[in-house]
Order: structure tokens, then C-alpha cells, then sequence
């Protein structure tokens, strides 16, 4: 893939992270006045890690999920400005991939159909539709830094659009597979979907895969700067499963920095790697 090609990715990623923000100003105008009524019907409260350490500390608070929602947003613009400036001219086969990564986040916009839909009476068909793309930017995404790190211990391939297809078709079976409850909802604005606990262990082998292979990757091709890396894809996942599931104030101001300092390392130090390349 060309410079050029790939560059168009990352302008395509910037209108999709941009279009984004617009959904959640347009949310935050309309949605935030039933939240108070929301928070006395929750029936399901987000079952994460994150929330069962906090829920002591913090009460389940919707507004804190609009903010983590729309915090998500400005990270995902903000990530992949980032990358287009720094990487415009700069030849970096993990990149690419990383830059999916980020984008996918812009997509949790999505979960504000929950409290529109209940406002308007949205049908659930267009609640179905909006499930299944969020479940697919997730998976794309952390698929995507799976690739990168593929790419991090040496694999050699030059056709990077047959991996993408491989991603694409992966994450859209698991997407179009996975049960969703349209008519149950649980509190940080996800709906019910079957299959938790085998796509929990998912997201967990993704994790140790992917971050195992930069650390092999700083071994293997004598360049510490890959323990960097490796170091930023441990924040960005932990950042990525507190902000998708927390239900709380203390969500955004651990799991958002958790997901910058870790995307600032991952990027730094691949521009390092290969600045002069």
C-alpha cells in the first residue's frame, strides 16, 4: 500500500471521528433531560472489573456515561489528527492499523440511540442496526491492534488490503452473530448482548496476544523501542475496557488518560522506529 492509499484511510477516519462529535453535541441537546428518569428504571448495571472495584466509591450516574461517551469521541478525532501529522510522510506498516484502532472509538457515539430511542420510540430495528455496529468497531478495533503487532514481530506481507478484508469479514461474522436483547439495556447505555463470558475471553487473548508480540518484537529485532509500544498497547487496552463499560465519575478521569498516554506511546515510538526508513 502506497503513502498516498493509506493516507486516505486516515482522512476517512478523521470525517468519520469528526461526524462523531456532531452526534454527540446533537445527543447532548436532546438526550440529557430523561437521564434522571433512566437512572430510576436501570434494571442491569454493566458488568466490568472497573465497575465492581468502583461501585463503592461512585454511584451509577448516566451523565458520567454521556461524558465518557463523548470523551471517546474527542480522543478518536483528536488520536487520528495525531497520526496524519506525524505519519503523513512516514512509511509504517503498524500504523495503519493503529489508526483503526482509534477511530473504532469514535463509533461508541452510537450508544446514545438508547435514550433517544426512548424519547422518540425509535423502532428497535434501527436499535438492532445500531448494536451490530458498534459490536463490529470494537471487535475491528482490537483485531486491528492485533494485526499491528503481526506486522511488529516481522510478518512480511506487503498486501495490507487482504489483511483488512480477512479483519472486515471476521469481526462482521462475530457482529452479525452475536444475540442482542433491543429491548433491555444496562447502564452504561450497551445493549444486552448473549455470549459475554466466550467473547470476554476474546477481548483477553487479543490482549495478551497483542501486547506479548511487541515485547517479543523488541527481543527479537533488538530495538527497545518496541518495549514502549508494547507498554502503550497495556494502557490502551486497560483504558478501552474502563470506558466501554464504566458507569461511573471515576470512569473517564482513569480510563481516558490510560487510553492517551498509551496511544502517544504506541505513536512515538513507531515514528521513531521507522522515521528514517
Amino acid at each position: 500500500m502506497t503513502l498516498s492509499q493509506r493516507n486516505l484511510f486516515f482522512k476517512a477516519g478523521i470525517i468519520i471521528s469528526s461526524l462523531s462529535i456532531f452526534i454527540c453535541i446533537i445527543s447532548s441537546i436532546t438526550a440529557i433531560s430523561v437521564y434522571e428518569e433512566m437512572e430510576s428504571n436501570i434494571t442491569h448495571f454493566a458488568d466490568s472489573f472497573f465497575n465492581m472495584l468502583t461501585g463503592s466509591l461512585a454511584n451509577t450516574n448516566l451523565l458520567a456515561v454521556h461524558i465518557s461517551i463523548l470523551g471517546m469521541s474527542l480522543y478518536s478525532l483528536l488520536s487520528i489528527l495525531f497520526i496524519n501529522y506525524f505519519f503523513e510522510k512516514t512509511q509504517s506498516k503498524e500504523i495503519l492499523f493503529v489508526s483503526f484502532f482509534v477511530v473504532s472509538f469514535s463509533l461508541e457515539a452510537l450508544r446514545f440511540v438508547i435514550p433517544i430511542s426512548l424519547m422518540y420510540n425509535i423502532p428497535s430495528m434501527y436499535l438492532l442496526f445500531a448494536s451490530r455496529i458498534i459490536i463490529f468497531s470494537r471487535y475491528f478495533g482490537i483485531f486491528s491492534l492485533f494485526a499491528a503487532s503481526v506486522y511488529a514481530v516481522g510478518y512480511q506481507s506487503r498486501t495490507q488490503h487482504t489483511f483488512i478484508f480477512i479483519i472486515i469479514i471476521t469481526t462482521w461474522i462475530i457482529a452479525l452473530g452475536i444475540p442482542v436483547d433491543t429491548q433491555t439495556w444496562d447502564s452504561s447505555f450497551n445493549m444486552i448482548k448473549g455470549y459475554s463470558s466466550m467473547f470476554k475471553m476474546i477481548d483477553i487473548g487479543v490482549f495478551l496476544i497483542s501486547t506479548g508480540s511487541f515485547f517479543i518484537a523488541a527481543w527479537q529485532r533488538s530495538n527497545r523501542e518496541f518495549l514502549f509500544i508494547g507498554t502503550g498497547t497495556v494502557l490502551v487496552f486497560i483504558g478501552r475496557d474502563i470506558l466501554l463499560n464504566a458507569d461511573n465519575w471515576l470512569g473517564m478521569p482513569i480510563g481516558l488518560p490510560c487510553l492517551a498516554i498509551g496511544t502517544w506511546l504506541i505513536c512515538t515510538y513507531l515514528h521513531k522506529i521507522y522515521l528514517w526508513y
